[in-house]
């Protein structure tokens, strides 16, 4: 049977909205501009990153695909999963679940007893899986849930169920190091003991092999970007001139750290008429849009040290450009 757990439509639709109107003030205040790379996902950014994932230069959706593919047998193994027990298998940022049908068709072809429940900001990505999984693996019980992954944390515990969390394409890596820390303590703190979690991460690579995959040669990851702004025109009644800000990557290979811009090309100002203000841009004056951290093994222990998850096996794809973590709470 399936079920969709959402928000009332208008109050979510209006939550979202002052939410996006507050994240997109603080931010552009910031000495340092920036706008939360989670709001790219409309319904346009949404095509946009499914464009993305198809590119030649982009292999971090398709490094962690091989994973899944090639793996899915050994990732189940790897989970230590009981065949005859029920259990949650919880994905965070789910987007158009390419990867985890993989994993979904080997427990449903193992017989796993499980509901499949993935989690997105973007309802739009939610209700195209919904409707993609219906149609294909119908037999799969499906529970969407809409929200910020933080919110949903905070509803975990309200079930004793067994537990495995996805949280795959490196989405942890949006994050800086001392918010990634606080994320898993977190969502330490709301899982039980044997609780599984099944962490992708985008390994430390040269910048000849990781810039490209942000700077793609058609222009789409640029359209990606810049579509932030759009979006502000859209929903906030902003005069953002799309033509007078660029896109522009940058990697910092010894931190293992990429970062994404916009930058004005010119001086000017941009008027928000839902925030009611203006906002100054210098010529040159970067607004910083996403974080990609890229990760080792001490990179991974020292966000876990604070946590009850233990590393239990890492599965890597050929190049091992990626790697899934498998860690259990314990």
């Amino acid at each position: 049977m399936k079920e969709t757990v959402v928000l009332n439509k208008k109050e979510s639709q209006k939550s979202t909205l002052e939410q996006f109107k507050k994240e997109v003030n603080d931010g552009l205040n910031e000495s340092l501009k920036t706008l939360p790379s989670k709001f790219f996902y409309d319904k346009k950014g949404d095509a946009l990153f499914v464009e993305i994932m198809h590119l030649p230069e982009y292999y971090v959706t398709r490094s962690e695909h091989e994973i899944f593919k090639d793996k899915s047998a050994s990732i189940i193994k790897a989970l230590a999963l009981d065949q005859d027990t029920y259990f949650e298998l919880i994905e965070l940022g789910a987007g158009d679940g390419m990867k985890t049908k993989e994993l979904l068709q080997e427990l449903s072809r193992e017989n796993y007893k499980f509901d499949y429940i993935p989690v997105d900001i973007s309802q739009n990505a939610l209700e195209k899986l919904e409707k993609d999984l219906n149609q294909k693996m119908p037999h799969i019980a499906v529970k969407t849930k809409q929200g910020d992954y933080f919110e949903v944390l905070e509803s975990l515990k309200e079930n004793q169920h067994p537990k495995v969390i996805l949280f795959l394409g490196s989405n942890i890596g949006n994050m800086p190091d001392d918010v990634a820390e606080v994320f898993i303590a977190n969502l330490s703190e709301n899982l039980n003991f044997g609780d599984k979690f099944f962490l992708g991460v985008d390994l430390i690579k040269p910048a000849a092999i990781v810039l490209p995959a942000y700077n793609d040669s058609k222009g789409v990851t640029a359209a990606f970007n810049l579509n932030l702004l759009e979006r502000i025109n859209r929903e906030l009644d902003a005069d953002f001139e799309i033509e007078n800000f660029k896109h522009q990557p940058e990697y910092d290979e010894k931190q293992g750290i990429a970062t994404s811009f916009l930058v004005s090309t010119k001086e000017q100002d941009v008027f928000i008429k839902k925030i009611n203000k203006i906002f100054h841009f210098a010529k040159g004056e970067k607004i910083l849009t996403e974080i990609s951290r890229k990760y080792n093994d001490k990179i991974l222990d020292k966000i876990l040290k604070k946590t009850a998850f233990v590393i239990k096996d890492r599965i890597t794809d050929r190049k091992k450009y990626f790697a899934n973590y498998v860690l259990e709470h314990l």
